[in-house]
């Protein structure tokens, strides 16, 4: 855990997100003789930006606590060592430094005798290592300046001095015996690191981060002369993260050796950062913090505590074009944009879409993209969600809302509050909730049409609301595909054990309804891959594509702040830059996060409650003999609980409704018919799998390699169809496909003379005896036209009406991209009509100029039930129906029976060596094992000096 200690805040400079900013490098707390954030207030601009949530703080105070148990400290060193093949140790020896490098000193001495000599291994935690690089590079023979004759603000020299001495803190180390050194041992370096599994993925980009920080201390092991003689740092790190939703620890291993050369460059950076300066330079703060340059990205700076600062640089500069700077335009796109911000001139070749964002945020009005409606939400069948998650808890959810939308209108909201965030059972209650509501909208579907019955939605703000469903429903899943393992093991006299071989609690079975929607959420999980399936509607990303917001486009990535700015339409101008801090100063959020004080205020209210259930007299004692909820608590206690997160879901709810107002107001598309048929396709095909209970429950991750392989074509087809269906039905994208020099198919063209039509063509890929189609005339969508037809047929989408027709040389040499155009449908032009056009050999082989067929994209049916498919056809004929309606039941029997064996020729943990990785990585624990709650414990102010980027 990180300290607040200057050398502690400085040592996080080579694995820090702003590393290659110079400002945040030359304003190392080593450097300016103080944190960042006490900087930040110093130079008057106060930042909580980066501020951890107590709950967030909590878990990871939490996840480190059960790293230092016996039992996960043993297991982490074990895994450790067998992942890297050395020998099975004789024994495993714990031990903690604090922090103290002569502490560290001695422990490492003392664990490499004990591994050179009986083959012991050691785990420390809390080591304490010498900074890897010096930094003091002043002449010896000059005499040093006096602190007493610098300025209070200035960095003290001491302070320099101490870069060169300070430690380098590593969470824990490993030390383990050599296999081909007589008298040798090795020194692995590791970190404890509570990373969030998203759909039972850590993300690549934490990975990384974790392990530079563990590169950091390797380097830093390295130059260190207090290693005792014999012991190496090893290639490799471990970093320590959870692996299910209690937070229990598992090890991930990984080779450091391109980890450790970035390191190597960045502290040379640092280096050459205190080379150039000095404590006279860092006396008049802002001055020294105003001549640093800052490289500003406002998706990626917020978590730095000189956000606000640099931001402000910005809104008050005189220079127009920093405007761009502020809302994140990309350095190569900046000068097209000048004449825009400044109004001399065009925008020369920039992207529509940024033009849209640059123009937004001048005006303080929304852009239209001219975009119709395709999404499904508000339809019936749709089931609109909305839930407030537990920073303290991976998968904790404090509470949820649900509205299904039927035939006859929305119903009204069901708002559920949970005492017990982190807890299987709210977890369950969750998908039963979701998966009654999910079964009425089906069975809805079916009565309005029992042959082909519609797809059912369900309808989030924004993305990481369905992560978090779609990460419970995983956990289930696994939990529940293990059950019926054991169960085979109990009905066959085995013991039930975990895969590494330790005792199993059999867990009950999901009800129907919760398996109706742990099932749903891994379609959408299987799905994620095709960009035209929409099991889960996000309703931020729905809206933005009718829209384009004013200001930082990561600011649209919040679904109130996109909603404000679509109502600019009815409501007026806004004024960007108060609106966005408005927004950033909001006490809650429409997505499943919650902002720091909403959390902070929540997570307190619950461990009350949790305190008062230990001790009932810690209850307000001006409320006798309080009543008792149905979860045992007390109503004086859970009553603020239940208020904090049912005011948290009303916001979520309310912007919901904005939203789906907004929409309401956008035309519906040609297409919406279009887009609504793929998705009853294929969940036609889920359907089958849910009643058959086959495969039902397998997530994308544990799909078979034959059933990922063939997905490659649908995925192509799949993405095929959806950049057609986007170039004929948004003009903002086809514009951008027809500017961008990497497109073939799609072009813009000029009308040059009417009569004969005549057309400059921009493609060089279009030439004459080429056949196109007109897709848009002036930002004016084609296919919407009344006289444009659409028939759904069962192999693609045909439509009548469009103006479709060969090319021919025009006989103009001074104009070699003039073509004549003799379309069988003329359309309506004028001359100097912007058009989009596009190859209509892209579309389809038809030689008709009549209509434009558009193929369906290809369903993934691979391991699923078919049409003729029983509930008795693979009892009847296994061989047959092998790899299609197999239930799962029989499936994990039968891999029940294949472990059991396994483990009986002593092939699997633990006996094997070195230990074998569990590929299905269920989210099941042993029985008896420790989990973690944050809410058990009280709550911790997170040290003033620790950013949530420094935190992981």
């Amino acid at each position: 855990m990180a300290e607040n200690s200057l050398a502690a805040a400085a040592s996080d400079v080579a694995a820090s997100a702003h590393v290659a900013c110079a400002r945040f490098r030359g304003t190392d707390p080593l450097l300016v003789g103080r944190t960042r954030r006490r900087l930040a207030a110093e130079i008057g601009y106060p930042d909580d930006s980066g501020r951890i949530p107590a709950a967030r703080w909590m878990r990871a105070v939490t996840f480190e606590h059960l790293v230092r148990t016996d039992r996960f400290a043993s297991e982490l060193a074990t895994t450790t060592v067998g992942r890297l093949s050395l020998n099975r140790p004789t024994d495993i020896v714990t031990a903690d430094a604090h922090g103290d490098a002569e502490k560290t000193s001695g422990l490492l001495a003392d664990a490499h005798a004990r591994a050179v000599s009986d083959g012991s291994v050691t785990l420390l935690h809390s080591v304490a290592l010498p900074f890897a690089a010096p930094v003091d590079n002043t002449d010896e023979s000059a005499a040093p300046p006096d602190s007493a004759a610098l300025p209070d603000s200035a960095a003290p020299p001491e302070n320099r001095a101490a870069a060169a001495e300070s430690d380098v803190e590593s969470d824990l180390a490993v030390i383990a015996p050599q296999l081909d050194a007589d008298g040798g041992s090795w020194l692995v370096l590791g970190a404890t690191k509570d990373y969030e599994r998203v759909r039972s993925r850590i993300e690549d980009a934490r990975l990384l981060k974790g392990f530079l920080r563990v590169a950091l201390a390797a380097e830093s092991a390295r130059a260190s002369p207090s290693l005792p003689t014999g012991m190496s740092v090893h290639s490799h790190g471990v970093l320590a993260v959870p692996r299910n939703a209690f937070l229990q620890p598992e090890a991930l291993v990984e080779a450091l050796d391109d980890h450790r050369a970035e390191v190597r460059m960045r502290l040379a950076e640092r280096q050459r950062e205190f080379e150039r300066s000095s404590p006279e330079e860092t006396a008049n703060l802002a001055d020294y913090v105003a001549h640093l340059r800052a490289t500003f990205d406002p998706a990626s700076c917020t978590t730095c505590t000189l956000f606000s600062y640099c931001r402000d640089e910005l809104r008050t500069s005189d220079d127009p074009t920093d405007l761009l700077v502020e809302l994140g335009i990309p350095p190569d796109t900046r000068p097209q944009l000048v004449g825009l911000v400044d109004g001399t001139n065009g925008t020369g070749d920039a992207p529509a879409s940024v033009v849209a964002n640059v123009s937004a945020t001048l005006d303080g009005v929304a852009r239209h993209t001219g975009q119709r409606r395709v999404d499904q939400a508000g339809r019936p069948g749709t089931i609109d969600l909305v839930l407030a998650k537990s920073d303290s808890a991976v998968l904790g959810i404090h509470g949820i809302a649900l509205r299904r939308v039927t035939t006859h209108g929305p119903e009204p909201w069901r708002t559920t509050v949970f005492d017990d965030p982190q807890s299987a059972w709210t977890r369950r209650e969750v998908m039963h909730l979701l998966g009654r509501e999910l079964s009425e909208a089906m069975a809805e579907q079916c009565r309005l049409d029992e042959e082909n019955p519609g797809p059912v939605h369900l309808v989030v703000p924004d993305q990481p609301t369905a992560d978090v469903l779609v990460s419970i429903a995983d956990n289930l899943a696994g939990i529940e595909l293990s059950g019926l393992r054991w169960r085979r093991d109990e009905l066959m006299g085995r013991t039930p054990l975990t895969f590494d071989g330790e005792p199993a609690e059999i867990p009950h079975s999901l009800p129907e309804t919760a398996r109706t929607a742990v099932s749903f959420l891994l379609e959408e999980d299987r799905a994620r891959a095709l960009t035209l399936r929409s099991p889960i509607i996000e309703l931020r990303e729905s809206l933005a594509r009718h829209v384009v917001a004013g200001g930082p486009p990561v600011a649209s990535h919040r679904l109130d702040y996109l909603v404000r700015w679509a109502e600019t339409a009815t409501e007026g101008a806004v004024e960007p830059r108060e609106l966005e801090d408005e927004i950033e100063a909001a006490p809650h959020t429409p997505g499943a996060r919650l902002t720091s004080g909403s959390s902070d205020a929540i997570h307190e209210a619950l461990t009350r409650v949790d305190a008062e259930r230990a001790d009932p007299k810690q209850a307000d004692p001006e409320q006798s003999a309080p009543e008792q909820t149905g979860t045992g608590r007390t109503d004086s206690a859970a009553s603020e609980y239940t208020a904090l997160v049912t005011e948290e879901l009303d916001y979520k709810r309310g912007i919901l409704d904005r939203a789906l107002a907004v929409l309401h107001t956008v035309p519906d598309s040609r297409l919406r018919r279009v887009h609504r048929e793929i998705e009853a396709d294929a969940q036609a095909v889920w359907r089958r799998r849910l009643s058959l209970r086959a495969s039902d429950l397998v997530r994308f991750g544990r799909t078979h390699r034959f059933w990922r392989n063939a997905l490659v074509d649908v995925i192509e087809s799949d993405g095929r169809c959806r950049s057609q269906l986007l170039a004929l039905s948004n003009p903002q994208v086809a514009e951008e496909l027809a500017t961008d020099v990497g497109t073939r198919e799609v072009a813009v063209a000029t009308v040059v003379s009417v009569r004969p039509l005549v057309l400059d063509v921009t493609s060089r890929r279009i030439r004459a005896g080429s056949r196109i189609v007109l897709l848009h005339v002036n930002g004016e969508s084609c296919v919407e036209h009344p006289d444009v037809e659409l028939t759904v047929q069962k192999s693609n989408f045909k439509f009548a009406g469009l103006s479709i027709g060969p090319l021919s040389d025009a006989d103009d040499p001074e104009t070699p991209r003039r073509f004549g155009w003799e379309p069988e449908n003329v359309p309506e032009l004028a001359v100097g009509d912007r058009l989009v056009v596009a190859d209509f050999a892209w579309f389809s082989a038809n030689r008709t100029n009549a209509f434009l067929s558009v193929d369906r994209p290809r369903v993934d049916n691979l391991a699923a039930p078919e049409p003729t498919c029983e509930a008795e056809s693979y009892a009847e004929d296994p061989e047959t129906h092998e790899r299609c309606c197999r239930p799962h039941e029989d499936v994990e029997a039968e891999r029940s029976d294949q472990l059991a064996e396994r483990r009986a020729r002593g092939e699997l943990n633990p006996e094997v060596w070195p230990p074998i990785v569990d590929s299905d990585a269920f989210e099941v624990a042993p029985s008896g094992a420790p989990v973690g709650d944050a809410t058990t414990r009280p709550v911790m102010v997170p040290p003033d000096g620790v950013t949530l980027d420094e935190l992981e």
